[in-house]
């Protein structure tokens, strides 16, 4: 196909730590891609972003859309829907930032949209490409511990209108949808689902404790997978500004306790009967070559890097990208039953329902 144009819709952090991944894949020889042209409702923030990648700042989605062969959609959530239906309209392929969109229904319409016009979507969940994600996957599916039992999972991180992250917008439910259980916790439950299969029921209850209004900043979920696995979901957005975004995974399998808190290269703790051992999770070394930026960009990148090389790999080689609409639009099903839940006193709701 010859070198992809990259088009950028959005140019805030998220875009950025994809930017840099794929000038880092391109100055590796991993991807022939480059960073064209960029477009953002702040024409200053994008002839910035433009300027630092070596890209073309536009001021219309469509124009962004037609001097594209691929585009990315990092803006905030409300915005979505508009940019993958230039980008569908364009026959383009699609790299949309998570949450797909505010709730489950206007998920279900963007997903029509490029379903309806045969464009390859890619979502942005990135655990999925995490080395110790991967290697959890794996002990589930090999049952070398026996069967899982129970699991806990706590996501906490610092209310993101501050710090690197400075999207003021996320704090606004009109733009948002919602607060920490869709915003970050989607991450949560999709690679829930990716590791110990799909959730049955789900129940939940929100905290509010900012001003925001509409804005969840505390979740507890109890999810249960089609298994019969019980999962327990925490998750908070905080004002603890020296504490990085944060999860912490616990797997009480038959034969052992596996636990992490790093969420990109661990390591899992293991225990078992024989004693406790530190398992490291390292990224492929070609993932440890990729030259990054040293972090002016705001967000580390490296965890990046992988998703963006899946992406890129399969739209030049014809094959579907994953995770893609389906996971996405699992993960906010599940989602969509917890709100429903937590919005009727905390009550199981089916997934089938």
């Amino acid at each position: 196909m010859g070198t992809l144009r990259a088009g950028f819709i959005g140019c805030g952090v998220i875009a950025s730590a994809h930017a840099s991944a794929l000038h880092g894949l391109r100055e590796a020889g991993l991807a022939d891609v480059e960073i064209a042209v960029v477009s953002d409702s702040d024409s200053e923030r994008a002839d910035r972003f433009g300027r630092y990648f070596g890209a073309t700042s536009v001021a219309s989605i469509e124009e962004l859309a037609a001097d594209s062969d691929v585009v990315y959609v990092c803006t905030s959530t409300q915005s979505h829907f508009q940019a993958v239906r230039a980008a569908a309209a364009a026959g383009r392929a699609i790299f949309c930032e998570k949450p797909l969109a505010r709730n489950l229904d206007e998920s279900l319409e963007l997903a029509a949209v490029a379903v309806a016009a045969g464009v390859p979507v890619q979502v942005g969940l990135v655990l999925r490409t995490a080395p110790v994600y991967k290697r959890l996957e794996d002990i589930v599916a090999g049952g070398q511990f026996g069967r899982p039992m129970a699991a806990i999972v706590r996501d906490d991180q610092f209310f993101p209108t501050q710090g690197h992250y400075a999207s003021t917008w996320r704090s606004d439910v009109t733009i948002a949808g919602a607060g920490a259980l869709l915003e970050h916790s989607i991450h949560d439950i999709d690679i829930i689902q990716a590791c110990f299969g799909s959730v049955e029921f789900a129940s939940a209850n929100l905290g509010f404790f900012g001003d925001n209004e509409g804005i969840e900043d505390s979740v507890s979920a109890l999810l249960r997978t089609t298994s019969g696995l019980s999962i327990s979901l925490v998750s908070v957005w905080h004002q603890v500004l020296t504490r990085p975004s944060t999860r912490r995974v616990e797997v009480l399998f038959e034969e052992a306790f596996v636990s992490f808190e790093d969420d990109f290269t661990g390591p899992l703790n293991v225990q078992t009967s024989a004693g406790t051992e530190s398992w490291p999770c390292p990224p492929p070394a070609w993932i440890i070559d990729v030259p990054i930026p040293s972090g002016e960009r705001g967000l580390a990148v490296r965890p990046y890097i992988a998703e963006n090389r899946d992406f890129i790999d399969a739209v030049q080689q014809g094959n579907p990208p994953a995770p893609g609409l389906d996971e996405a639009v699992a993960a906010h099903r599940v989602v969509d039953a917890c709100y429903r839940s937590a919005g009727a006193g905390g009550g199981p709701i089916s997934l089938a329902s």
